[in-house]
């Protein structure tokens, strides 16, 4: 089979890819092993939120310039807000409302309550403007009846330290009766998809409107609309005063809606998407990649002109850790890491740890190396790239949208 681009991994930052090579009229695919990172979405993309060095950043358009050459973003060079744009463009274009800018972070609340800042947020959930402001001075805090995966009191404990009055009720309905006979089918996904009928709806509606009486505020887990957004938008036109839905913990129903909505932008587009295949082995030589060879196609090789290694990091399998170094599976491709191991992690859980910048090395163009030597058609994007930790810096999101936006916008036929 032969494709303009061949994109391994199925991801935020594959998808994207995929979708603007699609637009510039490429032909794609996708090998995508499974699910990805975005079904453990908080609902949130992060730019840049901290330096390495744990300045707070409140503008990381301004902040971009203090990061090391090794950084992905410093390869972006004067494109960094022009990516971060677009990539807020096609998120929009492909029927995901954001909120948010390149030029300000906002905060978004936890599955904890407390508050962190964030670049762009669903429009599912609130954003707030301070890290000290609250989402209402009287909110009536609503759980499904034995979901586990959102801790009420957390929230509301959370919520009162800035002020606020709570009121915690569990909502029991008899559609989620055959659900609470086994707490493994008592997640955030399934009940969404019980949410989805609108006779399930009215009822929940009903009970927090008997509740809400003298509240300004409702809070709610996300458990709305995994298939449409249509649930979130009824239950806030319909509640009369404001509703706010707080993440929970994984699975993400805004998180797999996401993807959803990216796969199905990318095929409408035209792409090809090979969900729950792997690859096995690549045709490399003289530093050009041919051909690849997946679980499922067995013997019949995917050919393109281009390659593109958006496989992730060490939680999707993109990386592996081993007693004597960090290897890329797919490739080979050469591995930035530090040889000597104790210095992988700090023993303080808290602090950045220094595997998180572990990562496939590039060029200036984000073009992957074996043994060296750059391969002339073979790009890296996303988590897998070295020079940054995502989680300290808060900037995972970020670096793969506008790394898979800049290397699509450079490809060419």
């Amino acid at each position: 089979m032969k494709f303009d681009t061949v994109i391994i991994g199925g991801g935020l930052a594959g998808l994207t890819c995929g979708i603007r090579l699609q637009n510039r009229g490429f032909k794609c695919a996708i090998v995508s092993a499974g699910q990805s990172a975005l079904h453990f979405s908080s609902g949130s993309f992060d730019l840049l939120n901290e330096l390495p060095d744990r300045t707070p950043v409140t503008n990381p358009e301004e902040a971009v310039g203090a990061l090391s050459k090794e950084h992905p973003y410093t390869k972006l060079g004067t494109q960094f807000s022009f990516y971060a744009q677009e990539a807020k463009r096609l998120l929009t274009d492909s029927g995901i409302q954001v909120e948010g800018n390149s030029k300000c972070n906002t905060y978004r609340i936890t599955p904890m309550g407390t508050t962190i800042p964030t670049w762009l947020t669903l429009a599912d959930f609130a954003t707030l403007k301070k890290n000290d402001e609250v989402i209402g001075k009287k909110i009536l805090l609503a759980n499904v009846a034995g979901f586990l995966d959102f801790n009420t009191k957390f929230v509301a404990d959370a919520f009162e330290q800035k002020g606020a009055e709570c009121k915690i009720i569990s909502v029991s309905l008899p559609e989620f009766k055959r659900l609470r006979q086994s707490p493994t089918e008592m997640r955030s996904a399934n009940i969404a998809r019980v949410m989805e009928n609108e006779g399930t709806l009215n009822s929940l509606l009903s009970i927090l409107t008997d509740n809400a009486k003298g509240f300004d505020a409702i809070a709610l887990p996300a458990v709305f609309g995994l298939s449409s957004d249509e649930p979130v938008k009824f239950i806030k036109e319909k509640s009369g005063i404001p509703v706010y839905l707080i993440p929970t913990m994984p699975p993400s129903v805004p998180g797999i809606r996401t993807q959803q909505r990216l796969r199905r932008t990318f095929e409408l587009a035209g792409g090809f998407f090979m969900l729950g295949d792997n690859v096995e082995k690549a045709d490399i030589g003289d530093g050009v990649v041919y051909n690849i060879y997946t679980t499922n196609h067995g013997d019949i090789a995917l050919q393109a002109d281009n390659f593109i290694l958006a496989s992730g990091s060490f939680f999707s399998n993109g990386l592996h850790a081993c007693m004597d170094g960090v290897s890329e599976p797919v490739f080979g491709a050469d591995v930035d890491f530090d040889a000597n191991r104790n210095t992988w992690y700090n023993t303080f859980v808290f602090e950045s740890q220094k595997y998180r910048t572990f990562g496939v090395a590039t060029d200036e163009q984000f073009r992957i190396k074996i043994n060296g030597k750059t391969q002339k058609n073979v790009y890296a994007i996303g988590s897998i790239l070295s020079g940054f930790d995502a989680l300290q810096e808060g900037c995972g999101a970020g670096v793969s949208l506008l790394t898979a936006l800049y290397v699509a916008d450079n490809l060419k036929k």
